[in-house]
Formats: C-alpha cells, sequence, structure tokens
C-alpha cells in the first residue's frame, strides 16, 4: 500500500481529478520518496509506486494522489522534469479510461530530433499548440534514439502540432512530425508498398541440404542475382533457410510464383517475400491477440513454448538462455522419468519481450540443436 490514507470506493470519482502519473522513475524510488517530494504541493491522499505483478519489481512509474485538483494542477505546472534520486521525471494527468489513448486521437510522432532535445524541452516546444496528456523521448542506454511521441487531448491540438512543426529545423537537425500510427497500420503500409517493389526473397525448410552456392543455382534462373546467403549457426551449420537478393522485382516475383511448394531433396520449400521486422512483429501481435481473446481470463505472463530442446537443458539453463530480453517469471523443462521431453515453456511479464524472445531465438541452436520458438497459448498448466 502507497503512503497515506487508502482510496475509498465511495470517493473514488471526486478524486480522479486530483491524481497525477509520475512516470520515468529511477528504480529505487519508493511511495515514501514520492510523498515527501509532493506533499509540499498539498495535502495528499496515497502514493503508489507500480510494480510487476510476478517479480514485484517496479516498472518505472507510480501515482500521486491528491485530496484537492488544485493542489495537483499546481504540481502539474511547476513540478514537472524536477530530479527525484537524480533523476527527472515525468508528470501527466492520470487516465483510468485509456480509451483515448488506445485509440490514438491526437498523439503524433516526432523523428531525426537531435540527441539534446529531453522530456522538458519537448514539453516546452510542443506545449503552445495545446493541452498536452503525456510527451516522451525515447532513450536507451546512450541517450536519446531521436524519435519521440507527444499525445494532445484533441485532433485540433495535434493537426496544428503537425502543421506547424513538420519540417521544421531544430538544432539544425530538420524534422518529421505526422499522425502516430499503431504498428498493424505501418506493418500494412510496408506489407502493401514492398508487394509492389520487393526485390528479397525468404526461402525456407531445404535442411543442411544446401550451401550458397547450391541456393544460387536453383534461383538464378528467374534473374540475376545480388546476394545469396544461407543463414547458419555458430558451428557453421545451416539453419535450413536464407534469402536470396535479386536486381529487380520482376526476376523475384517470378521466383516466388514458380519455386514456392517445389519439392527440392524430397522436402518441400517455401518461397515468399521477405518481411521487414516491423511485418513480423505485427504478425506476431495478432496471433498473441487471437490466443488472448480465447481465455476467459487474462494469463498472468505471456507465455513462449521451445522446442527441439538439447537434453543437457535444464529449468535453470533455459531461464539463463532467455533472460537476456526481459523479466521472466517462469521457465520449465517438461521432464518425463527425469529425462528431459525436448520441449518447454518460458513465461515472460510483458509481451513485448516474449516477441522479442521468438523473434531473436527462433532458428538459434543451443547446445547442438536449433530451437524452435513460438508464442504459446495462456493458461496452460505446468
Amino acid at each position: 500500500m502507497g503512503s497515506g490514507e487508502p482510496n475509498s470506493a465511495g470517493k473514488k470519482k471526486k478524486y480522479l481529478k486530483a491524481a497525477l502519473y509520475v512516470g520515468d522513475l529511477d528504480p529505487d524510488v519508493t511511495e515514501d520518496m514520492l510523498y515527501k517530494k509532493f506533499r509540499p504541493a498539498g495535502p495528499l491522499r496515497f502514493t503508489r509506486i507500480c510494480r510487476d505483478p510476478v517479480t514485484r519489481s517496479p516498472l518505472g512509474y507510480g501515482y500521486v494522489n491528491f485530496r484537492f485538483p488544485a493542489d495537483a494542477e499546481w504540481a502539474l505546472n511547476t513540478m514537472n522534469f524536477d530530479l527525484i534520486n537524480g533523476k527527472p521525471f515525468r508528470l501527466m494527468w492520470s487516465q483510468p479510461d485509456d480509451r483515448l489513448r488506445k485509440s490514438g486521437v491526437g498523439n503524433i510522432f516526432i523523428k531525426n530530433l537531435d540527441k539534446s532535445i529531453d522530456n522538458r524541452a519537448l514539453f516546452y516546444l510542443f506545449s503552445a499548440f495545446g493541452n498536452i496528456l503525456s510527451c516522451k523521448v525515447v532513450c536507451d542506454d546512450n541517450g536519446s534514439k531521436g524519435y519521440a511521441y507527444v499525445h494532445f487531448d484533441s485532433l485540433a491540438a495535434a493537426n496544428r502540432a503537425i502543421w506547424h512543426m513538420n519540417g521544421l529545423r531544430l538544432n539544425n537537425r530538420q524534422v518529421y512530425v505526422g499522425r502516430f500510427k499503431f504498428p498493424e497500420e505501418r506493418a500494412a503500409e510496408v506489407r502493401t508498398r514492398d508487394r509492389a517493389t520487393f526485390t528479397n526473397v525468404f526461402v525456407k525448410n531445404f535442411g543442411d541440404d544446401l550451401d550458397d552456392e547450391q541456393l544460387k543455382e536453383i534461383f538464378s534462373g528467374y534473374g540475376p542475382t545480388e546476394s545469396v546467403k544461407v543463414i547458419r549457426d555458430a558451428s557453421g551449420k545451416s539453419k535450413g533457410f536464407g534469402f536470396v537478393r535479386y536486381e529487380t522485382h520482376e526476376a523475384a516475383q517470378k521466383a516466388v510464383l514458380d519455386l514456392h511448394g517445389k519439392s527440392i531433396n524430397g522436402k518441400v520449400l517455401y518461397v515468399g517475400r521477405a518481411q521487414k521486422k516491423i511485418e513480423r512483429l505485427a504478425e506476431l501481435r495478432r496471433r498473441f491477440e487471437r490466443l488472448r481473446l480465447k481465455e476467459k481470463s487474462r494469463p498472468p505472463g505471456v507465455p513462449i513454448y521451445i522446442k527441439n530442446l538439447d537434453e543437457t537443458i535444464d529449468d535453470e539453463k533455459l531461464k539463463e538462455e532467455f533472460s537476456s530480453f526481459g523479466s521472466i517469471s517462469r521457465a520449465k523443462v517438461m521432464v518425463e522419468v527425469g529425462q528431459g521431453k525436448g520441449f518447454g515453456v518460458v513465461c515472460f511479464s510483458s509481451f513485448e519481450d516474449a516477441t522479442k524472445a521468438v523473434d531473436e531465438m527462433n532458428g538459434r541452436t543451443v547446445g547442438s540443436k536449433p530451437l524452435h520458438v513460438t508464442l504459446g497459448q495462456a493458461r496452460r498448466r505446468w
């Protein structure tokens, strides 16, 4: 429970306009530290640090609930981007109803930002166009990644920002400012554009029978190639898939139409347009959403299934192999009388971590075998 008095159902509606979201918090920030930071702004009801439901580790954000909306507004206007534990935090009104956020209305995307532009600078650059619900410069360990999001409370404000800011030079860099698009929408645009122009072909299911030259011999009859590559693991063994890049779209299209489904050395080839990463992630999202909607209740985490495990892999080793992708609540190798059955499950705390693991670990050799990694179905008991 956070510091201060607890919430009460009868007064909940009254206090919705007195609650602030606090983001970008240092992991060591506690509820007491939040309380001491914001208490000078006015009487508080309580503070809360949000935590992972499985690991209980802090998620980097929390809430401050004031007794009076005027005090919350004063804190929002005067304390945004102040430091706590040596790190600037972001403030915005708490949005219990997330329909506006999920709709994308009023949300804009900015890219090609100079690294010197932080959250504070971004906020003041765009606040002239309307009321900002949230703004964030996306960062990694090296600082700004050069792009950001600003969410206004109205479409009109977002359109004003796009009209005035798109194409302007900020710190000698011309920025792009446009409407925010969900990953599925961007993936659909990429797919539509690429279908008419693609030159890169993805080939799989030929096992370890083919090398680069043999693959090139099969595909070069459809037109000049720029590169042909069989993908291999760290030991040099073929993963059973590869890529052929043609000089022209017409040659690539002919190869796909003629070779897809053909049998080579007793194996049926899959030949298709090589998808961009954004398309693969969007497909994983759609697949996961279909699985999630089938469940009666939300699963405690996001499971992925791993097949073709080496006999030497146990629970601890499995968790170690996947731990670099995010927080893991469980890792389990299925066993039968002490002997591994060749498959297991890893449960991540977030969908993003799970999809990253699937994208990067599928086909990777661990021990002596290439892994087959897919998104799992929720509520499996193991």
